[in-house]
């Protein structure tokens, strides 16, 4: 009688773990078929978003103290400035970003009574990424100079740029012609005239 009942103990006990083993076998598969079939789009979010946040959007090079490469949260941490200017199609648009100049003193850039001498001759190049260059000249980007004000604007109506503009664009609300308005700014070279 022990021995039918030992028997009967482990027959049962064998079936609840079979059972057990069936149920994490499925649930297993489930999982497996969730991840191959859910859209890349949706498992990689959060990694993309890490990754885009991370990403150089910025580098300054050329005649600097400290080549560097900016992200958005380099970019983020520096004061903000907000501008009203007409936009190429003539609408009021209001543009949002960070001084130029304090862009460049990241790098190490003089400016204020820095901003003398030989250092008179260095300008700057904004280059985008189909190519586009504008220069200006140091003194433009300074406040001991003028009250010019020259953004690098990562907004635009209280919206991210759009693709076409890219995540970085200069503003220059003052000027008549919009031809150093540059678009898809991705680094910003200091040089010096011969």
């Amino acid at each position: 009688m022990q021995t039918c009942a030992r028997f009967c103990k482990i027959t049962f006990m064998n079936t609840k773990l079979a059972a057990m083993v069936n149920f994490l076998r499925a649930s297993c598969v489930a999982l497996c078929l969730f991840v191959a079939l859910c859209p890349s789009n949706v498992r990689g979010q959060a990694r993309q978003a890490d990754t885009a946040a991370m990403a150089a959007l910025l580098s300054i090079s050329g005649e600097v103290e400290r080549p560097l490469k900016l992200t958005a949260a380099d970019l983020a941490k520096l004061p903000r400035r907000i501008v009203r200017a007409k936009a190429h199609d003539g609408k009021e648009t209001v543009f949002e970003g960070v001084l130029l100049g304090e862009v460049l003193r990241l790098a190490g850039v003089k400016f204020g009574e820095g901003l003398r001498g030989k250092n008179l001759a260095l300008y700057l190049v904004v280059e985008a990424a189909d190519n586009y260059r504008a220069v200006f000249a140091l003194p433009e980007l300074d406040p001991a100079f003028t009250e010019r004000i020259v953004l690098l604007a990562d907004r635009r109506d209280d919206k991210p740029l759009s693709a076409a503009e890219g995540a970085l664009r200069v503003v220059v609300p003052d000027e008549k012609r919009q031809a150093r308005w540059v678009r898809q700014v991705t680094s910003l070279v200091i040089r010096r005239a011969p």
